[in-house]
């Protein structure tokens, strides 16, 4: 497409997967704490337009094969834009990377992974420079909207770990917006098929009361990402008539997934893991499963290290979940939604989790009942489902002794 550059461009390339042993270098992933990526709405007179720099080791100065931290700062200016933008263009970092031959990007913000193969590397492929200069043509001819745009990448470990603070207190900044307003404030919900190269099937259903399983796409950010790029792949969505209040079932999110799945499913629950629960993609940061020995849920984020306490890892249950299927029981989700007030409320809400990662439990404490908070095992009290019978009963939990009424 661009003679410039040394390998292809295109959509033709965004489900093209970097396996391990094609590897020549990866970024973030879950060898590494340290990355994320960040959009930042400036005025025009602080963006110097299609600059690029690389703060720290280039892709030349690597070790092959090599994992390594990263941050991906782009600073973008335009009379249109206004912060709403942000999430938007952001989310679009993923698409453009996997529109580059040779790249791969998986996640979002926090969670980033990003690889480069070996092939590329052969072309000549070797900064990150002009992964910039691939973005800077991608966002500003896709996006017109953008009329200055500079790219940062920073692979120097210490600086990327002093900056992640500020990017999770604007990523909890932008979630805090949405945590006043229902689904029944609102006439219209919006879908994302961004991840369709990688999960056919999928649609991401965006509510005030469902963020997008990523965790990056907010109902106000789908509002505005239809606004900035109407045909685009975040599109609005008449929610329609209202079919099952508790399951979160409605008529015109039932079209759409028929529509948008290739006829592959024609019905999604929003807030049941059961029957046809949404789908999921691969880009989620948790997954919501079952655990039939205590008929509960447990919750593990993709950053988990180890087995889960029905012995299995993370990555292994992504590889059941993902793929843009309805699996019963095994739910992709953004972490946020533990905070929606319809978390999963067909199947008995919070109360009905038995397993967190104690991270999680910790981070999401203040939305924990506090009748609950310390009937709910983690990775420290047991390893197996055995082992969290024994331990539900012994605490109480108020879901093993029936307390908890299904609505």
């Amino acid at each position: 497409m661009a003679p410039e550059f040394h390998v292809d461009i295109g959509p033709q390339y965004e489900g093209e997967v970097v396996r391990k042993e094609d590897i020549y270098v990866e970024f973030g992933g879950p060898k590494v704490r340290g990355k994320f990526e960040l959009v930042t709405l400036k005025s025009p007179e602080e963006v110097e337009n299609e600059k690029v720099e690389v703060i720290g080791p280039d892709i030349k100065d690597m070790k092959e094969e090599g994992s390594y931290p990263l941050a991906i700062l782009i600073d973008i200016a335009g009379e249109e834009l206004d912060k709403d933008a942000e999430p938007i263009i952001e989310r679009r970092i993923h698409m453009f990377t996997n529109y580059t031959e040779g790249w791969y990007h998986m996640n979002q913000r926090q969670d980033i992974w990003l690889r480069m193969n070996k092939d590329a590397a052969k072309k000549g492929f070797n900064s990150l420079c002009e992964l910039g200069e691939i973005y800077n043509l991608l966002f500003t001819s896709e996006l017109p909207i953008i009329e200055k745009i500079s790219v940062t990448f920073i692979t120097d470990e210490e600086k990327v770990k002093e900056l992640l603070p500020q990017a999770l207190a604007v990523y909890d900044a932008r979630d805090a917006r949405l945590r006043d307003l229902r689904d029944e404030d609102v006439d219209t919900f919006y879908g994302c098929v961004l991840c369709q190269s990688f999960a056919p099937t999928h649609v991401s259903i965006i509510t005030p009361d469902r963020i997008a399983n990523c965790g990056a796409i907010s109902w106000f950010d789908g509002r505005a990402a239809a606004k900035i790029d109407p045909e685009g792949p975040i599109f609005a969505i008449p929610k329609g008539e209202l079919i099952d209040p508790i399951k979160g079932e409605y008529t015109g999110v039932n079209t759409v997934e028929q529509e948008r799945s290739l006829g592959t499913y024609d019905q999604v629950y929003l807030y049941s893991a059961f029957e046809h629960p949404h789908t999921s993609c691969g880009c989620f940061q948790s997954i919501c499963f079952y655990i039939p020995e205590v008929d509960a849920f447990g919750i593990v984020h993709r950053e988990f290290v180890g087995r889960t306490v029905i012995g299995e890892t993370f990555s292994h249950m992504a590889g059941v979940t993902s793929g843009g299927k309805q699996v019963e029981g095994s739910c992709g989700m953004a972490l946020e939604l533990i905070r929606s007030p319809k978390f999963f409320q067909a199947d008995g809400g919070l109360y009905r989790i038995a397993w967190l990662p104690k991270e999680i439990k910790e981070r999401y404490k203040d939305v924990i009942p506090e009748d609950l908070y310390d009937k709910i095992a983690t990775e420290e009290d047991v390893k197996s489902a055995e082992e969290l019978a024994e331990f539900l009963e012994r605490v109480g939990h108020p879901w093993i002794k029936g307390e908890v009424e299904l609505p």
